[in-house]
């Protein structure tokens, strides 16, 4: 395991449990450059969509938290965002939390000559994507099938 994985696996055992008892799941923990700076990123995110007071409030309470431990340095930022609209859905906290919601999937090969769905995501499982289109209609696919899934404004 790299040193920068073992720093962003710190950051989340550290930050897992204030974001969560602030109504919030903690998506990812990323180490990123930007304009020649370091920037130690937390996403977090939650049903309806994550508020600039979510993303301040985690700031807050994590920021002093992840300042204590030596051994978490490198960054000159610390940032705490939103997903966005247009970051793919790969895990099943994704697919859960965005059930019901108007998806865009992406397929590697085209299937009923079409490779581009639009619906709102259904219940999944394990090994399949559900989608229930405008029309009434559902279109099971494959996860393997799925080359990229990401919410849409409908």
């Amino acid at each position: 395991m790299s040193g920068q994985s073992k720093l962003l696996d710190l950051v989340r055992t550290i930050a897992e449990a204030p974001v969560e008892a602030c109504g919030l799941e903690l998506v990812d923990v990323e180490l990123v450059t930007e304009n020649k700076k370091k920037i130690l990123r937390l996403i977090i995110d939650k049903r309806g969509g994550v508020t600039l007071d979510d993303c301040s409030a985690v700031s807050r309470i994590v920021d002093p938290l992840i300042d204590s431990h030596k051994e978490i340095r490198g960054h000159d930022y610390f940032e705490v965002s939103s997903p966005g609209l247009d970051r793919p859905l790969k895990t099943e906290r994704d697919y859960a939390r965005y059930q019901g919601e108007w998806v865009d999937v992406k397929l590697y090969q085209a299937q009923n000559g079409r490779k581009t769905y639009q619906g709102r995501l259904a219940p999944c499982s394990e090994s399949e994507i559900c989608l229930l289109m405008e029309d009434g209609t559902n279109y099971t696919f494959k996860r393997s099938q799925v080359a990229k899934m990401k919410r849409m404004i409908h």
